[in-house]
């Protein structure tokens, strides 16, 4: 089909090259895709027109385009995703029709107005029900209704039910376009006048909810105040006289005595002045106290005579109300700042203070008065300075440590005193977290431990000092003990046995005696049964074999626990030398050592002694240091069993007692470590 190019306009008729660009075989879009399609369809919600009732404007508009366009068919048609449905139609006598005999959902693709001269000879219709049929469709003309953001939302089409093969005219052609045009303008002021009213209507029922809005407009003139109904509920006046007018006496009456006065000479300026007027006052309407703010505008007649005073009222009572709870805390915070102060300057120790990226913000004064230096010099980093020039890299490096990973500070140093002097100091810190578990500050203190570390050296010392003559004493023995065996040959096997238990003793005496950092034992990652038969070596039997016999599960084990082990087992050794199965060639013992989930168990069990009359009336010392080992020192428990037969000891350790120092490391390189 072609477009006669007399009196009548070019058509758009989808055919060829053409029909490809905009639809496909089945009629369906496809040069935009599936997304244009949604934004279509969502452009044709937002106008909210779908099932709404007939509206003249719409109505005139199809029977103008049928008028024009000489059809007896005019739509106002809007495609949705499954149907067409028509806002507006005259002669077709439906609402809407299925999107698959859709004519109009053609229409959409292109800007131009799509023509079908003769629908029953266009196969993309000639088979559609709505040509076969009622209505019997023969001539369609559809004009896209584009809206400003692009989208084909529908048509207004005009139909005939015999074919034109000439189409429209160049005037029809031009009028169809126009009052497409219309139609949109139409539906743009529909959705302006709808979203006006629904903010209206917000608008209102928010002001209606909450009544914290008036407006009023004092005549000067006629000496009268109209107001809306929120501002008269306010000032307790009816709202049908406020709305007529009443004199400005009767809404005055409910504001409070303390503050008429005041009120009164502001409005009195901002009448005299022609000015602005503000105010805040308080209002007493039936025993209740509230709070406004007043706000208006005095005008003049142009003459230079104030005429009207109009202005709104905002009720401010819950501001007023936050602003003195805020005015208490901040009063509580400077009590609490006060109490804090007072707290810190009193106790013993400097108190400092960070904020979370480790800025030193506060001190106390018994930081100042240890240091001597002026108030302020040592915020920031100016407190590494402090430090003695040997230990600021340690003290660096222990902080940031800490401000990286949020564990709790503690470092020994020296800090320089005011005279000089550098004294040890014990420096700790600990993070304080927010309800999500971030840092907001950091709080420390520095203890002078000077005395201390001098008093721990002069007990070393003493401690290595007695330490070194038990020692020599051992040696002694042992020494006079191989001289003996010289001078009487027939006793070398008794001396030769007798100097190798004097030398167990010896070396358990080196784990039992207090230490030092320095002057520790190196155990290392000795074994628990490697420890405890270095330990009984001194109760061999004559043939060399143990007479206390070590079984069960072994575990790693390290210096921090061997003292009070190697207390407990020497104890429980010498008794049952002294007393008990070891007392007799025929007696033994039996350690048994067990691990159940994250506890390690101790089973001593003495057999061929003499027997055991009960529990002795009075414990003696080394009993009594041996208990205090196990539940002092490894956070145990310790119970005696005196059965006739032999004692029985059973120890229960928590299982990390063993090997405190490994257990930590594996902590804090473990998951997540934190103070």
């Amino acid at each position: 089909m072609a477009a006669t190019e007399s009196r009548h306009s070019p058509l758009f008729i989808v055919t060829g090259r053409e029909r490809e660009l905009h639809l496909g075989l089945d009629g369906e879009l496809r040069a935009d895709g599936p997304s244009r399609e949604v934004d279509r369809l969502k452009a044709l919600n937002d106008y909210d027109v779908l099932d709404s009732e007939r509206e003249a404007e719409f109505d005139e508009i199809a029977v103008l385009a049928g008028e024009i366009c000489r059809t007896p068919i005019a739509l106002i048609s809007f495609v949705a995703a499954d149907r067409q449905w028509f806002k507006a139609e005259v002669g077709l006598g439906a609402n809407e029709t299925p999107l698959d005999v859709s004519f109009c959902r053609h229409a959409l693709g292109s800007p131009r107005i799509m023509v079908v001269p003769d629908a029953a000879q266009d196969e993309r219709f000639r088979d559609n029900p709505l040509v076969t049929g009622e209505p019997w469709i023969r001539f369609y003309a559809g004009a896209p209704l584009i809206s400003p953001q692009g989208h084909a939302v529908g048509t207004l089409c005009v139909i005939d039910r015999a074919p034109r093969p000439d189409g429209l005219t160049a005037l029809e052609t031009h009028a169809l376009e126009v009052l497409a045009r219309q139609v949109m303008t139409q539906l743009e002021l529909r959705r302006a006048l709808r979203e006006r009213t629904q903010v209206q209507e917000r608008l209102n029922l928010a002001l209606d909810a909450a009544e914290m809005v008036g407006a009023w407009d004092y005549d000067l003139v006629e000496g009268r105040v109209t107001a809306d109904a929120r501002f008269a509920r306010m000032f307790g006046v009816d709202p049908e006289r406020a709305a007529e007018g009443v004199p400005l006496g009767q809404f005055a009456a409910a504001i409070h005595p303390d503050d008429q006065a005041r009120v009164q000479a502001q409005i009195q300026a901002a009448v005299d002045q022609i000015g602005p007027f503000e105010s805040e006052y308080r209002l007493s309407v039936d025993g209740q106290e509230r709070w406004v703010l007043a706000r208006g505008q005095a005008f003049d007649d142009g003459a230079g005579a104030a005429t009207r005073f109009p202005g709104v009222v905002i009720d401010i009572t819950r501001r007023k109300s936050v602003e003195a709870e805020l005015a208490a805390v901040v009063e509580a915070l400077a009590q609490s700042e006060a109490r804090f102060k007072a707290i810190a300057d009193s106790m013993p120790q400097m108190v400092w203070s960070t904020l979370p990226d480790g800025f030193h913000d506060y001190y106390n004064a018994r930081w100042y008065e240890f240091t001597g230096v002026p108030d302020g010099s040592t915020d920031g980093e100016g407190w590494n300075g402090m430090f003695h020039p040997d230990d600021q890299d340690r003290a660096w490096a222990r902080w940031r440590h800490s401000l990286e990973t949020g564990e709790p500070y503690e470092i020994e140093y020296r800090l320089r005193r005011h005279d000089g002097v550098y004294r040890w100091t014990l420096g700790r810190a600990m993070p304080i977290r927010d309800e999500a578990g971030r840092i907001t500050r950091w709080f420390g203190t520095c203890t002078d431990i000077d005395d201390l570390k001098r008093m721990e050296q002069a007990k070393e010392l003493l401690s290595q000092e007695l330490s070194h003559r038990i020692k020599n004493i051992f040696a002694v023995v042992s020494a006079l003990v191989a001289l003996s065996a010289r001078q009487y040959p027939e006793a070398r096997a008794f001396a030769t046995s007798l100097r190798t238990r004097i030398n167990a003793l010896a070396r358990a005496h080196e784990f039992v005696r207090p230490h030092t950092e320095s002057s520790r034992p190196t155990v290392g990652a000795m074994t628990l049964h490697a420890f405890l038969n270095a330990l009984f070596a001194a109760y061999l039997d004559e043939a060399g074999a143990p007479r206390i016999r070590v079984t069960g599960d072994d575990t790693v084990f390290d210096d921090q626990a061997a003292t009070s082990v190697a207390l407990l087992f020497h104890e429980l050794a010498t008794n049952a030398a002294k007393y008990g199965a070891l007392c007799r060639d025929e007696g033994e013992v039996t350690l048994a050592t067990s691990l159940h989930d994250d506890r390690f168990h101790f089973h001593w069990v003495e057999r061929g002694g003499p027997p055991v009359p009960g529990q002795p009336e009075r414990r003696g010392f080394g009993s009594s240091l041996a208990q205090l080992s196990v539940e002092g020192q490894l956070g145990g428990r310790l119970s005696q069993t005196w059965n006739p037969e032999g004692l029985e000891v059973f120890v229960d350790l928590p299982a990390t007692a063993l090997s405190r120092r490994r257990h930590a490391l594996k902590s804090m390189s473990g998951d997540g470590h934190s103070a």
